[in-house]
């Protein structure tokens, strides 16, 4: 690993101990607030981070015993003239947030911080996943998400750049000489073998020959439903970190989770994960002790009522508390 706390403990794993990364007598968690909208066409998503900290999730770190800095957030004043690079919109505003967040995300890991992104749209997981692979290279990455956002700007039919985070991360086409992302050339590759999907509903033709072709790990709810998470979850652990000896970041975006549970998002998908599954994921992952960074997508509370925003939020805080080594018992 790049990193490692100076009084680091071990967490049992299947009849041995790994290396913790992460003991909460002296980590802290370096909060990034990403309220941004530009890799999609609805206005909300970036209330995301003030709706969180109103709802108190400083205060939900804080009572799981860490240290908590706010580093505010990353804001850029949308460009007059951004032309589309093939069908990709707004690439230069999108790659000017994501090229900022991805140094404030590089500087909080290099220092040995859990650092927690809170969005915003996913399209920011550029940043926040390629600060962190800077910091700490071996990082492999648990994607949670009805969609598997590979998209690159020749398959993608939107255009809309939420949907093509995983494409720049792998370096897939030349997603990495898309105008404003520049800066991505000299910034570590994704590998293939070091992401995995869990809740997978909504995926194009395109992506899904992508995960073909690339061999990525992708797990659709019907393999929750026919294997259950537990399963799924080892599954995944096996495939992008056999040994337990990497940094983990989860990308949470709350469409993973059926709609009934988090309406608050704008692309939601039925089918989706229950509760108690995302919970799961959160927890058995932070159980390692290797989970050392955490993105938190998509929440838009214009999108439903005072009700599911009160839902999605509530929600969205058990996620970061089971990260976070939140346990009931």
């Amino acid at each position: 690993m790049a990193q490692e706390s100076a009084s680091s403990s071990t967490t049992p794993h299947n009849n041995h101990f790994t290396t913790r990364m992460f003991a909460k007598s002296n980590a802290e968690v370096a909060l990034i607030g990403v309220p941004f909208s530009g890799g999609q066409p609805r206005g909300g998503v970036d209330l995301g981070p003030k709706s969180l900290r109103d709802a108190g999730v400083i205060k939900a770190i804080e009572e799981q015993d860490w240290k908590v800095t706010d580093l505010g957030d990353v804001n850029v004043e949308k460009l007059e003239n951004d032309p589309p690079f093939g069908n990709t919109k707004q690439p230069l505003f999108v790659g000017k947030v994501n090229q900022l967040l991805h140094e404030k995300a590089y500087a909080s890991a290099n220092e040995n911080k859990f650092v927690l992104t809170v969005g915003g749209d996913h399209s920011v997981g550029v940043g926040s996943i390629s600060g962190v692979l800077r910091a700490r290279p071996d990082t492999c990455i648990i994607w949670v998400d009805a969609h598997a956002d590979i998209n690159t700007h020749k398959t993608s039919q939107s255009g809309n750049m939420h949907g093509m985070p995983v494409a720049f991360l792998l370096g897939l086409d030349d997603m990495r000489t898309t105008p404003g992302f520049e800066w991505l050339a000299s910034t570590p590759i994704l590998s293939p073998d070091r992401i995995a999907y869990i809740g997978l509903r909504d995926v194009d033709y395109a992506e899904r020959e992508l995960l073909k072709k690339y061999n990525i790990a992708a797990y659709s709810m019907r393999h929750v439903d026919d294997l259950g998470i537990a399963k799924v979850l080892e599954k995944v652990l096996d495939k992008i970190n056999p040994n337990r000896d990497r940094p983990i970041h989860i990308s949470f975006d709350v469409d993973g989770i059926d709609p009934s549970i988090v309406p608050a998002t704008g692309t939601a998908v039925p089918g989706g994960l229950t509760m108690r599954e995302s919970r799961y994921i959160c927890e058995v992952v932070e159980e390692t002790g290797l989970l050392g960074s955490f993105d938190l997508m998509e929440v838009n509370p214009l999108l439903s009522d005072s009700v599911g925003q009160s839902n999605t939020l509530t929600a969205s805080l058990q996620l970061v508390r089971g990260a976070l080594g939140y346990k009931l018992v």
